[in-house]
């Protein structure tokens, strides 16, 4: 029987069965079932949400906060992310400019659907999670993927290899910063740039800035709002996920110019209708009330990171650059070039469950991603375990 004849190749779309493996979310199902594994693979914490956040969500339930809401969040939240801008960015961006989602995965579906079709390109900055270029293919857009060089250890940005991927059929340049998984983080004269050749050819920058508070010096990262002009072509993706620990909660939100409101609202309205209502009353608590709870998880992140680059630098064969945010280790072992085989030795082996870098782009295969956001003790054990495999030779 050929392949298309089989049944089952024609009950569903023909761009669900041409979709590329996810070798991050194999890893999470190799795993699973096994016993005393220590989970560093996922983009999480150990740390619960904060019961500011959660009594603010229960007693919006309390008062019937449980009806449909607005498709592009409530005045009050969208009002709310305003002046978090305002308080911390030092911008003003009217709440008529931010579009709140059912997560920061959703504000990427939704940007994407809201702007590109088959035949178009999106050039990407890779390593970058996998979940960012699998939406890309469900668009049936195809995706042209630039890697940031690890020079000494340290990951850059060439502008000129960016810039000259760029051809008549791109129409979005994505990015990722702070970088997850390499921790990178564009600069302000970088940003500048890409938006200036962007804006001269008429292109859409989509910017994912998820781990934009998760810095180690100051109290954000550049972004593309700094450089912009209300009406550039610019889609910014962020979350309340990472820096509030509502990893389950699924809220996120766009910042976008006036024009992309009705558009992104048109999208979404046939994709989730609204938000959760009540869950927005928590995120508000979250941007009014959470910074002592993110200086607090920065301590903890920041020590942790110093922890693992001196555990690897000690072990002697193990390279990484030293991330100024995020908190990911992305790491190569000499001698190891298959990171999907060294990720499933970790789990056998060791019972770490950790990311291989083939997830995050072609450029990134060898390379593994160590989620370091968890309680000192927990980390140590996973670290004592990992020097127990890698360093079996010495």
């Amino acid at each position: 029987m050929s392949k298309q004849d089989k049944p089952n190749e024609r009950k569903f779309r023909p761009v669900l069965h041409a979709l590329t493996a996810n070798p991050g979310a194999e890893m999470m199902r190799y795993a699973q079932g096994k016993d005393d594994i220590i989970t560093l693979g996922q983009g999480e914490g150990d740390a619960p949400t904060p019961d500011f956040i959660c009594d603010a969500t229960a007693k919006a339930l309390k008062d019937g906060k449980t009806f449909y809401g607005p498709v592009l969040g409530s005045h009050e939240l969208r009002q709310s992310l305003s002046d978090y801008y305002e308080r911390i960015y030092n911008l003003g961006i009217p709440s008529s400019r931010v579009f709140v989602t059912s997560s920061g995965s959703t504000a990427m579906h939704l940007s994407l659907a809201a702007l590109v079709d088959k035949g178009d390109e999106v050039v990407a900055i890779t390593p970058i999670w996998k979940n960012l270029l699998g939406a890309v293919e469900l668009t049936q857009a195809t995706t042209r993927q630039v890697s940031l060089d690890c020079i000494n250890n340290e990951w850059v940005l060439d502008l000129d290899k960016l810039f000259a991927a760029i051809n008549e059929r791109t129409k979005i340049i994505l990015i990722v910063t702070p970088s997850n998984p390499t921790g990178w983080t564009a600069s302000r004269e970088e940003l500048r740039a890409i938006l200036d050749f962007a804006r001269e050819r008429g292109i859409w920058v989509l910017s994912d800035e998820v781990y934009g508070r998760l810095v180690y010096e100051g109290i954000r990262a550049p972004s593309f709002l700094d450089v912009a002009k209300e009406d550039d072509l610019l889609l910014v993706v962020n979350s309340f996920s990472k820096s509030w620990a509502m990893t389950g909660w699924r809220l996120g939100w766009i910042v976008g110019p006036h024009e992309a409101e009705a558009k992104i609202r048109d999208v979404a309205l046939y994709n989730k209708l609204c938000p959760p209502t009540f869950t927005q009353y928590g995120a508000i608590a979250a941007l009014e009330e959470g910074e002592e709870f993110l200086k607090s998880q920065l301590r903890l992140w920041h020590a942790n990171r110093d922890l693992v680059v001196e555990r690897f630098k000690k072990m002697g064969n193990v390279q990484m650059s030293y991330p100024k945010s995020t908190f990911y280790a992305f790491f190569k072992v000499e001698g190891e070039d298959d990171c999907i085989a060294l990720t499933k030795r970790l789990i056998d082996e060791a019972g770490v469950l950790l990311s291989p870098g083939s997830a995050f782009g072609k450029e990134a295969t060898g390379y593994i991603r160590l989620c370091f956001a968890v309680s000192k003790e927990r980390l140590n054990e996973a670290l004592d375990r990992i020097e127990a495999v890698i360093c079996k030779h010495e």
